[in-house]
């Protein structure tokens, strides 16, 4: 596979981008390269992704939607993806971006929210009908959604709706069958406690609704209490977790959008598995050696590369209490690990870094001799 990268033959076809090629060769090379990424992608390093992402960039603007819609389909189920074009497919037309919103896993919750607040309805409704979909999500297709994503959203079982999606959902279903149907047969929740977290117009209309009773004499939980629980059950690593993570950060990256501050939005939001990913990438430290960080619950090396890294104290502290450890670590274990990261120096922790990779090397030279 030494060939997949190679630039002149992932660019060879750009002949049809010049000498006024028609649009029939421009549509070909688009599906022609897309179906080489979609037979390569598991053998392409971040350089020859970002070569793919280049071209199909180029190609994307100057074919017709049928060809879009050809390509959209092939990236859609890939664990690795060129993020910018994936990007521009997902807020094409829905015809394009369905399969994409349905399936992909390079899409982030940021990228999704930002579909939800600026693209048609048709475009919510298949996003509300994801297999995951955060919080976050179910917040904003509450705030910008229509009648069917709404109910899509209701009827998705695996969606995560806290209080605010809940709450703006209520209120409408005051006036409107459909949503009220939904609301009373959905799962875990438990609308006693629902009225204890919502305003005094929302318990109201609960009142009219007659939803004030755990469904079916259950005990379920409040709604956050519900949000609670399925992060706790997350607790760990997960390597399904840990996949989508990695695809949606690595496309984030390919589009030059990892830096600190999207590290601090993951913290900000809980994502520990994307904090894991993330790390990995900035600080250019293999996915094994981090994964047997976060199994062995070593904090001495993910302090080092943090030093390493420059991170500051505030969002080192986020970090450690938010990675996917083997187990949670306890309050004084956080503040034990902070303190020392504090008392460390950076060119210390480079200086140690250098040490355990030259060690590294020794290890797998002498092991092949």
């Amino acid at each position: 596979m030494s060939s997949v990268g190679d630039k002149s033959q992932v660019f060879s076809g750009l002949k049809a981008l010049k000498n006024n090629a028609d649009a029939g060769e421009q549509d070909q090379l688009f599906r022609n390269m897309g179906q080489l990424f979609a037979n390569v992608s598991n053998y392409c390093n971040d350089s020859q992704v970002s070569q793919y992402d280049e071209v199909l960039c180029k190609l994307v603007e100057l074919v017709e939607v049928e060809a879009r819609e050809h390509v959209a389909k092939l990236l859609a189920p890939l664990e690795r993806a060129p993020g910018s074009v994936v990007m521009r497919l997902a807020h094409d037309d829905i015809k394009v971006a369905r399969p994409l919103l349905e399936f992909s896993n390079v899409l982030s919750d940021d990228d999704l929210i930002e579909i939800v607040e600026g693209k048609t309805e048709e475009h919510r409704v298949v996003i509300a009908g994801r297999e995951n979909v955060g919080q976050r999500i179910g917040d904003a297709i509450a705030d910008n959604g229509g009648h069917n994503s709404l109910v899509k959203l209701l009827e998705n079982e695996s969606a995560i709706i806290g209080t605010h999606a809940l709450e703006k959902t209520i209120h409408l279903a005051s006036s409107n069958k459909d949503l009220a149907e939904r609301l009373r047969n959905r799962k875990n929740v438990d609308w006693k406690l629902l009225r204890k977290e919502i305003s005094s117009a929302g318990v109201k209309v609960l009142s009219e609704l007659s939803l004030t009773e755990s469904p079916n004499g259950s005990n379920a939980n409040s709604v956050s209490d519900v949000v609670y629980n399925r992060m706790r059950s997350k607790a760990g690593f997960s390597a399904s977790e840990w996949k989508i993570a990695y695809s949606q950060v690595k496309a984030l990256n390919d589009r030059r959008q990892l830096n600190t501050i999207t590290l601090a939005r993951f913290v900000r939001f809980g994502y520990g598995h994307h904090v894991a990913a993330a790390m990995t990438i900035m600080m250019n430290v293999s996915t094994q050696t981090f994964v047997k960080w976060l199994a062995s619950q070593d904090y001495v090396g993910i302090s080092v590369a943090c030093k390493t890294f420059g991170l500051s104290s505030e969002l080192f502290e986020g970090v450690i209490a938010l990675l996917p450890w083997r187990d949670a670590p306890q309050e004084n274990e956080i503040n034990n690990v902070c303190a020392r990261f504090d008392n460390l120096g950076q060119d210390d922790a480079i200086r140690i870094l250098k040490l355990w990779q030259d060690k590294s090397k020794r290890s797998h030279i002498k092991e092949a001799v």
